[in-house]
């Protein structure tokens, strides 16, 4: 039986008020649990976000009990099991895995893992709707690695594959967002080598096999900056007051300067954000294009809330996606909502602003835009219906009882 949000809408009234908590980083906890496989003596965790794709993940944990195949039903649903055969790959010097699954957000190929994999001395086949790899000689042997586009995903699962590698890898043209030297940093307190986290030349010394020892060590996964972020725009558009605590506000630079551009009113602390909406009217606000880009720059995870904050702005301006090529399959819904938005090319929407939103049933294309179809409800008139709760799920701990507690009219039914 599915479920869904029924959410009674705010009108032009900003009523949310009192302190939101952020919760660990989903995209932090789904490398971390990989990571566990590269150490003797376990990995414990905390603050681990209690959402669906952190439990598929503990799911395909569990499943390599039998071996060093992932699990085909779970890992087609969760696109961050690739992760998995980095660790599992240079552990066992063997992984099969289907391709992976996840939020439908155009043509995400996985040519750099394969790549990567290969020189890394793996060798690959494809057969019977797996992938299979082995390494010669049962271990992976360190390269030097050109990512010809900055991928996350890929710099982490190539960092973790290169732990117990014989000799050095180098990965240039690497990500760097701020979870990969955080995890970097726990790893080489245990026992790898991994230098240059966080800039775009990684270099990892192989253990060659010698796995890492935790020794009670405990990694504590980073808040959740895509989250605080939602948080902010919801803020800003809905609430009278409301703080935002237990977040990294310097991760959240970019956003913080679109909204300091747009005239936001809030304040940053040490670990929290606290927005004034209750300022000023949201067509106060200045509407300030935006495009996203790979960190440090506006985060792609975080397109579908500011458009919303855009059609409630002033003025017109453009939101331009780099990093996805179908990313915009939430506009329509806002549409029929009442937003003026013109889908100018696959990558680039004209938004016009302020537009009043009123009610409608939406279904929820993937979990960010799912969570911008809540911050639209918020404000909308009458009330609406976001079906799919579970792609929600997938992304934000208990949602609902969270934003209840500041105010807002929202409820999850069985259809």
């Amino acid at each position: 039986m599915s479920e869904r949000f029924v959410i009674e809408g705010q009108g032009g009234t900003k009523k949310l008020r009192g302190t939101l908590a952020v919760k660990g980083a989903k995209n932090a906890a789904l490398k971390a649990l990989p990571a566990s496989v590269l150490f003797a003596d376990g990995m414990p965790l905390e603050n681990v976000p209690d959402i669906e794709d952190v439990r598929r993940m503990r799911e395909l944990l569990a499943g390599l009990s039998a071996g060093p195949a992932l699990h085909k039903e779970v890992a087609e649903r969760l696109r961050a099991s690739i992760v998995l055969t980095g660790p599992v790959l240079s552990r066992w010097g063997q992984v099969s895995f289907p391709f992976p699954g996840g939020c439908v957000l155009g043509e995400r190929p996985i040519d750099l893992f394969l790549q990567g994999f290969k020189a890394l001395g793996a060798e690959v086949e494809e057969k019977e709707s797996f992938f299979h790899f082995r390494a010669a000689g049962g271990k992976l042997k360190g390269a030097r690695i050109f990512f010809p586009f900055v991928s996350v995903t890929a710099t982490e699962t190539l960092m973790l594959a290169a732990v117990l590698a014989q000799g050095e890898t180098v990965l240039q043209n690497a990500a760097l967002e701020p979870e990969i030297p955080i995890l970097a940093a726990y790893l080489n307190a245990c026992g790898a080598h991994i230098e240059g986290a966080g800039t775009p030349t990684i270099t990892i010394q192989g253990t060659n096999g010698a796995l890492l020892r935790a020794n009670g060590r405990v990694f504590t996964v980073p808040p959740d900056r895509i989250e605080a972020g939602s948080f902010v725009i919801l803020a800003a558009l809905a609430g009278e007051e409301v703080e935002i605590t237990g977040c990294e506000p310097a991760h959240l630079s970019a956003l913080l300067a679109l909204m300091r551009r747009a005239d936001v009113d809030f304040k940053i602390g040490k670990d929290s954000i606290t927005v004034f909406g209750g300022h000023k009217p949201n067509s106060a606000h200045k509407l300030i294009s935006a495009r996203t880009h790979e960190y440090p720059g506006f985060p792609t995870d975080l397109q579908a809330p500011y458009a919303v904050f855009m059609t409630q702005a002033s003025g017109e301006g453009t939101l331009l996606e780099t990093i996805f090529d179908s990313r915009f399959q939430y506009v329509d819904a806002l549409v029929r909502m009442g937003a003026d938005i013109t889908v100018m090319n696959p990558q680039k929407i004209l938004v016009r602003g302020p537009r009043g939103l009123t009610g409608k049933e939406l279904e929820g294309p993937d979990l960010r835009a799912g969570l911008a179809y809540i911050i639209a409800a918020s404000i909308a008139e009458g009330s609406s219906k976001i079906n799919n709760a579970y792609i929600i799920d997938r992304g934000y701990e208990r949602i609902e009882e969270r934003l209840q507690k500041l105010g807002l009219n929202i409820k999850r039914e069985k259809i």
